[in-house]
């Protein structure tokens, strides 16, 4: 049996700090979590000082935004303050480290409206350099179904920080991407065939996206942003999926001309149409993804993972990647999964792509 990895935050710090945010001499670069990420947070920091730069570590309790969306005025709840775009503007990028998420007891509404007032905040921050990355913790084992040591092994793995240059095989995952790119950007219709689920979404004039890592560590996934008019059919997300703490379970929504029109949900239903009814856009999609990380085979219960299996297919809905040509505007950008490993099929204008999770 192969040993099992323990955690390495400096190993981490060091792929965030020089690989996903560039950190350059002088930059302005702040770097947030909840209270049980510090030891990462602090090794980040220590990474980004020693590149030349001038991070901002920004540090909260776990249970801040779950606060913020209970106890807030109406005011307070429904707009931001004035410097806090300011403060956005006067940063050059931003790491953002997710740990144990706090037991979610806000109303499901109030969340949304929270989300949806500080959406402008949002896009601010996707307009510069930004990165998203996990510190493994005994809730996230806990979450994981793993105990702690197993857990640290998965995400260790998951980042290639188990391999001697991790930089270098996410240079590998780009050049792989790189050829499925090249294929997909010849394609309009796409459609996305499996049990409870017959989808067809367009595609064509808009960018493909290589997430190589820099963004999402780990990462290894393509993505887009679909045509917002063109979703039609039904599909049902196999994966579980957590939204704000609260998880969903069994998700089925139904899109006629690219808008939600029915959505159940076998568990948290409550919570889905909480996270649709956040504003018009929330009912759209902005981006369609391809898992592509064959060392992330089973769902941990976090988005940051779940989203890349090998061999999974994802959905947002809500706000676009400006980058991929998506126009679709929202508070929320909520990705639902479905495998597609055991009886799946994806096609590009009827040409059959990837049968059961396997390229062809």
């Amino acid at each position: 049996m192969t040993p099992l990895l323990p955690y390495d935050p400096d190993a981490h710090a060091r792929l965030l700090s020089a690989y996903c945010l560039s950190a350059a001499p002088g930059e302005r670069l702040l770097v947030s979590g909840a209270a049980d990420t510090v030891p990462l947070v602090r090794a980040v920091t220590r990474a980004m000082l020693q590149a030349g730069a001038r991070p901002v570590p920004r540090v909260e309790y776990s249970e801040f935004q779950d606060d913020l969306a209970r106890f807030a005025s109406d005011e307070v709840l429904d707009t931001y303050h004035p410097v806090e775009a300011e403060d956005i503007g006067a940063l050059d990028g931003s790491l953002r480290v997710l740990g144990g998420e706090a037991p979610v007891q806000a109303d499901a509404a109030r969340r949304a409206r929270l989300l949806a007032a500080r959406a402008p905040l949002a896009t601010l921050r996707a307009r510069r350099k930004w990165a998203l990355t996990l510190y493994p913790t005994a809730a996230g084992a806990e979450l994981a179904g793993m105990t702690a040591p197993e857990y640290e092994d998965f995400v260790m793995r998951a980042m290639f920080l188990d391999r001697p240059d991790p930089v270098a095989a996410w240079g590998k995952v780009r050049a792989t991407q790189a050829t499925l790119i090249e294929r997909l950007s010849r394609a309009d219709h796409i459609r996305i065939e499996a049990p409870g689920t017959d989808l067809t979404l367009r595609v064509g004039g808009r960018t493909w996206a290589n997430s190589d890592g820099r963004r999402n560590m780990p990462s290894g996934e393509v993505f887009t942003g679909p045509l917002e008019d063109s979703a039609d059919g039904v599909i049902t997300f196999t994966v579980p999926a957590p939204y704000h703490g609260q998880m969903v379970r069994g998700a089925r929504l139904e899109f006629r001309d690219g808008v939600v029109i029915s959505a159940t949900a076998d568990e948290g239903e409550d919570v889905l149409h909480a996270a649709l009814a956040t504003d018009p856009g929330a009912r759209r999609l902005g981006e369609l993804g391809i898992g592509t990380n064959a060392g992330i085979q089973r769902p941990s219960g976090n988005i940051l993972f779940d989203e890349k299996i090998g061999g999974t297919v994802h959905l947002a809905l809500g706000r676009s990647y400006p980058e991929t040509g998506g126009v679709n505007l929202s508070g929320i950008h909520w990705d639902l999964i479905t495998d597609l490993r055991a009886g799946g099929r994806l096609s590009a204008d009827g040409e059959v792509i990837q049968q059961d999770g396997i390229f062809v």
